[in-house]
């Protein structure tokens, strides 16, 4: 990936949660750049979803952008499983494709399941 890929967890990797057997699972991923990179990253974003979404076990995606001139951004993609992520994500299509973001950007990818809080949210 141009840019930096951050781990968000200093305990576990972002290639070690690909791994598991779970799901479904939701990426949270913040990315960052400078004001002047921004249009790009959120362009070859796009380019990136689009390839996601036709990958198998892919559920939906939805980008944020923090306020007020914000050039901070969070995508939260649903995946059936996190092996069907992790697969889309290490296809070299797909790692050729990220080579393509701006040198300023910096990803923090990270997977979650859902918690059940018992009278709060269901898992």
């Amino acid at each position: 990936m141009a840019g930096t890929l951050a781990e968000m967890d200093n305990h576990v990797t972002l290639a070690e949660q690909l791994q598991q057997k779970t799901g479904p699972v939701v990426l949270i991923n913040e990315l960052s750049a400078v004001p002047e990179d921004v249009d790009r990253l959120y362009a070859v974003w796009k380019e990136d979803a689009a390839f996601m979404k036709r990958q198998p076990g892919f559920i939906s995606t939805q980008l944020h952008r923090g306020i007020a001139g914000s050039t901070t951004f969070v995508n939260t993609a649903v995946w059936e499983t996190a092996e069907a992520l992790g697969a889309a994500f290490f296809s070299p299509e797909f790692q050729a494709h990220v080579a393509q973001y701006p040198d300023s950007t910096i990803s923090k990818p990270h997977v979650f399941e859902k918690v059940a809080v018992p009278g709060i949210c269901v898992a």
